[in-house]
């Protein structure tokens, strides 16, 4: 049996809930799925759960509502245990990444780290996943019992829903007293999609010149095609936007359909989080600048004479 530890905000299931489910498939194209949907909302989101798994497990205690490391990882080591789950997948999103290892310990359990590819055909669990800044591609395997799994978000294409619901039921965990007390939490008020959700991804960095300049180029392109909005870390480190919309290796890792790049000069460490993107799409003055390597489609020139064109017949 493979657990499905899904991800979900404001009583919706994340579109890494979905890739999970086709991940899941691939080591288990028969077997039953369980999806284990925990933290506030998770009532309204078990009903869209029960698209992706044949059965759903509710976790719905008030000590589970907002994320803390220790309690997430006890309930979802119980419910593994009880449940004889072979495999525990798992979003590798901050969340994902933070309480994992702590499920894995529990378990005692291996540990396979943001994969990329699953296999189960001959035996023993086999995973790929990016190693040296997605330079290099790592085979890793675990022959044991169970395996917790952490899924790169952007990985797996997302699973169609199914038809019909699984069946749906409240599960019973017993919680520790968390060592660790979480004494506020501050949640940014976003009106566009999320990059972990976004199909296009609009980035920005310093040759954008200046905070003005990034939302008028950046923000305003990104705004005509319905996309997420990115930066390097020298912009987030300059204050221009938030840390939150950082890619790259201290930042985000984002795999959309088409990435944008204006005014980025194409570091490593930006690279590593956007260079598997299906399309890349350079915009930069220098001709010879490393983001050019990468791209699909690359424009030599002055981004401030080119985005405000794009615009421009985007809007016609």
């Amino acid at each position: 049996m493979i657990l499905l530890v899904t991800a979900h905000a404001r009583g919706r299931l994340m579109r890494a809930s979905y890739e999970l489910a086709t991940a899941a498939r691939r080591i288990a194209p028969e077997g039953p799925l369980v999806a284990l949907v925990i933290g506030d909302g998770a009532v309204e989101a078990a009903r869209e759960a029960a698209h992706i798994a044949e059965r759903i497990l509710v976790a719905d205690r008030p000590e589970l509502a907002q994320y803390h490391p220790e309690l997430w990882s006890s309930a979802v080591a119980q419910v593994a245990q009880a449940m004889h789950a072979s495999a525990v997948l798992i979003a590798a999103t901050r969340n994902g990444r933070e309480y994992s290892p702590r499920v894995a310990v529990k378990l005692d359990a291996p540990l396979m780290e943001d994969v990329v590819s699953l296999d189960a055909s001959e035996g023993a669990l086999v995973a790929e996943r990016y190693c040296f800044l997605a330079r290099a591609t790592e085979t890793i395997e675990a022959d044991h019992p169970v395996a917790v799994i952490t899924v790169k978000p952007g990985a797996f294409p997302a699973s169609e829903p199914e038809k019909k619901a699984g069946e749906q039921s409240e599960v019973e965990v017993n919680l520790p007293q968390p060592q660790l007390r979480i004494v506020q939490k501050e949640s940014e008020s976003r009106d566009r999609l999320s990059l972990d959700e976004a199909d296009i991804v609009v980035a920005g960095g310093l040759g954008v010149t200046s905070a003005r300049g990034f939302t008028q180029l950046i923000v305003g392109l990104a705004d005509q095609l319905g996309a997420a909005v990115a930066a390097t870390r020298a912009v987030v480190d300059a204050g221009w936007r938030p840390y939150a919309d950082q890619v790259g290796q201290t930042g985000k890792t984002v795999q959309p359909k088409a990435y944008i790049a204006v005014g980025i000069s194409g570091a490593v460490q930006h690279l590593s989080g956007m260079n598997r993107s299906k399309v890349i799409v350079a915009i930069n003055k220098d001709p010879d600048a490393p983001i050019f390597k990468v791209a699909d489609y690359g424009i030599v020139g002055d981004a401030e004479k080119i985005v405000p064109a794009l615009i421009e017949e985007l809007r016609k």
